[in-house]
């Protein structure tokens, strides 16, 4: 499908979002942000897009424009608590495990659905610049309301994005506030804006899932339809291992995402990004797009792995074929 002409135009395009992001780089590094601009952030040369996609947002329609707003300025007053005072008294922590247990089944109480994995806070995962002087990430997928998000790019669709980031703030917060109520330093991370804290590597090393060729995680419940955020801390505790659900077995030869997406930003293979080959969506295809249509969401939604119910059975059907082969 032909992307439609933009409605936004740089005089003098900035530098390339996909240089900016390192593709074709062959060294490490930690990455720069690039579109969202967070508040209190020195401003960069793709912000402007991003300034343009609040505003348009902001006048789609009663119930895109209202609903998005109210979302978000529901997100903010959650995520006011992220961050706090510490109790003096600290609970003394002798088993990692037990308490990492404790902290997943508290998550699941409060969230009702949603997944949870342990990791250690990675440096390269980390905006160059900024500090994360924590030594643990919990990180949470909460699921969107599917039925919603199938109608994908209706505005409807991108209120309940909002809605899925509002949703995982609620839980972090309460997982943060609770941790810091036993001693310990905690901070909850759930702005939709890009903060310092990047989800995806983490929440892949967290074992939620693995990296779909459209640029989004896959998990095996949920596919790719739900909202991540993250609470870092000091409390000890033990970590989880990244999973290999297949997710590459089908990405290898699937082209619904490819063929599905309006600006044509999906391909078929991996690229090399900051010394690190994996799947790449082309920023200066997809961004643009998205800003100029107060968001998308179609590469996650027709994604087979996110139809209810389907993600266990793809999944066992691709590594019994690859342990077949082997």
């Amino acid at each position: 499908m032909p992307s439609p002409v933009p409605v936004f135009r740089y005089h003098r395009p900035p530098l390339s979002g996909n240089v900016t992001n390192g593709v074709g780089e062959t060294v490490v590094r930690r990455p720069t942000r690039v579109f969202h601009w967070p508040f209190g952030r020195p401003p960069h040369a793709w912000m402007a897009l991003d300034v343009n996609f609040n505003f348009i947002g902001g006048l789609g329609g009663p119930l895109f424009g209202w609903g998005k707003i109210w979302q978000r300025l529901m997100n903010l007053w959650h995520i006011r608590r992220g961050n706090g005072p510490v109790a003096r008294k600290r609970l003394v922590v002798q088993d990692p495990h037990a308490m990492a247990a404790e902290i997943k089944a508290l998550t699941k109480q409060l969230a009702g659905e949603c997944v949870v994995g342990i990791t250690r806070v990675m440096d390269q995962a980390i905006i160059e610049g900024e500090e994360v002087p924590y030594k643990y990430a919990i990180c949470i997928g909460a699921p969107m309301n599917r039925e919603i998000m199938v109608r994908a790019p209706e505005p409807v669709a991108g209120v309940e994005v909002m809605r899925g980031y509002r949703r995982a703030a609620r839980i972090v917060v309460a997982i943060a506030e609770h941790i810091r109520a036993m001693g310990w330093p905690a901070k909850a991370h759930a702005d939709p804006k890009a903060g310092a804290f990047l989800h995806i590597p983490h929440a892949i090393e967290a074992g939620l899932g693995q990296l779909g060729k459209h640029g989004s995680m896959i998990n095996r419940e949920y596919g790719s339809n739900f909202r991540l955020a993250a609470v870092t801390t000091d409390l000890p505790l033990s970590v989880d291992a990244p999973v290999d659900i297949a997710v590459d077995d089908l990405c290898m030869s699937c082209l619904r995402c490819v063929n599905d997406c309006p600006p044509g930003a999906i391909g078929n293979d991996k690229s090399l990004v900051r010394g690190v080959e994996k799947w790449y969506v082309d920023f200066d295809k997809c961004v643009p797009y998205f800003a100029e249509h107060a968001g998308c969401s179609i590469c996650i939604e027709v994604c087979p792995w996110s139809e209810p119910g389907r993600g266990f059975s793809i999944s066992e059907k691709l590594l019994a074929k690859r342990g077949s082969l082997a």
